[in-house]
């Protein structure tokens, strides 16, 4: 069986700037069940120019028409609170995790907190330098997909290659980084034959497939993209979720998600870009054990008699027994042999071969059909 999927519970903005929400946050996501909690970490003005419109999402769900700064800076979280809920999150036993926006922000994750794996949101999957620096921290990093097309994805891989190319080497390799560059490292990352590169790229980075809308229509997850990124891309590959419910986490998990990401908000009333689009703590915790469920159900893909079954199958299976009293020598026929339950005696699936066998002995009407060989033992059952 493979390991369980990674449940992370994106608290992402649903704090709405304040330090003890964002607390509650973590306390509801470690009830939920869920392995992760993961924030934002940004400055506004390093983030979007000042005139920087507003998503129509936004502007709805905010009930406010302002530019993204003016929203965002509503949003943001101290340095020394992201510490402090780092820390609380250690307490309550679920990992931190947050996204960087911003190449300061990234810093601060990294060289402050000393966080080992990022999540890079849909929109920087474009954003070569906060890629780059990303990968020559050597971090872990899932990316997000939402918005992409495979090529998109494969220009990102090649940043990242290349960032953890100039890692392996352990000082600047003198090739300056550019989209032929890029392209190399990715050739040497996902190529034929098994190369360091590879095997480091294949250890660190997940893919998210998403569907960047908020809330995102079921007609538009398209989740069999995952094996399409899947069989291009040898990595591990999992879903960010913005549809409303739970379905579509659940059947990503049944299709193979190692991890799967959902929004978690206190009250998904509240005013703010991201709250319509989330799951309060009591659907969050449902989710978390529908998720669990889903996985035990899937179990292996062996096809065997499991030990729960056992039981049924003697009961439900049929034997072949009399269907009216036959002699010691007198052979079989359709109207002295047919097939009932219980299942214990010799296999109904051998009623033809029985047919023109002389009976072992004499045996009354409805009477199971005693095994005369070995081999009529071996199929009993």
């Amino acid at each position: 069986m493979s390991a369980p999927t990674r449940i992370i519970a994106e608290a992402g903005v649903n704090h709405d700037g304040s330090e003890e929400r964002a607390m509650a946050l973590v306390d509801a996501a470690a009830d939920a069940g869920a392995d992760t909690v993961k924030f934002q970490t940004f400055d506004p003005d390093a983030l979007v120019s000042a005139s920087a419109p507003q998503a129509a999402y936004q502007t709805q769900n905010t009930g406010r028409t302002e530019s993204q700064r003016a929203m965002l800076s509503r949003l943001v979280l101290s340095h020394a609170a992201h510490a402090r809920i780092q820390a609380h999150c250690q307490q309550r036993g679920i990992g931190f995790l947050s996204t960087p926006f911003d190449l300061a922000s990234l810093e601060f994750l990294v060289d402050t907190l000393r966080l080992t794996e990022l999540k890079i949101g849909s929109g920087d999957l474009t954003n070569a330098p906060l890629l780059l620096r990303a990968a020559q921290h050597g971090t872990r990093l899932i990316l997000s997909t939402g918005m992409a097309t495979l090529d998109d994805i494969e220009a990102a891989l090649g940043v990242v290659a290349f960032g953890y190319r100039a890692l392996l080497a352990g000082a600047p390799s003198g090739v300056a980084p550019g989209r032929v560059a890029f392209r190399s490292a990715f050739a040497e990352a996902f190529g034929t034959g098994d190369t360091t590169l590879g095997r480091v790229v294949r250890e660190r980075v997940t893919l998210l497939h998403c569907t960047s809308a908020y809330p995102a229509p079921m007609a538009s997850l398209h989740l069999r993209a995952m094996d399409t990124m899947a069989a291009r891309f040898p990595l591990a590959v999992g879903y960010s979720d913005h549809s409303l419910g739970l379905t579509a986490v659940i059947a990503a998990v049944a299709r193979g998600a190692r991890v799967v990401e959902k929004h978690l908000t206190l009250d998904s009333t509240l005013p703010g870009p991201d709250h319509a689009a989330s799951l309060d703590p009591a659907t969050f915790r449902a989710l978390v054990a529908a998720v669990r469920d889903t996985e035990a159900a899937l179990g292996n893909p062996q096809k065997s008699v499991q030990p729960t079954e056992r039981d049924v199958r003697h009961v439900a299976r049929k034997s072949l027994f009399t269907r009216r009293a036959v002699h010691t020598g007198e052979p079989f026929s359709e109207e002295s042999l047919t097939t009932r339950r219980p299942g214990t005696g010799i296999s109904a699936m051998d009623y033809f071969d029985w047919i023109g066998t002389p009976s072992p002995s004499d045996l009354a009407d409805d009477t199971m059909i005693p095994p005369t060989t070995d081999a009529d033992a071996g199929r009993t059952a």
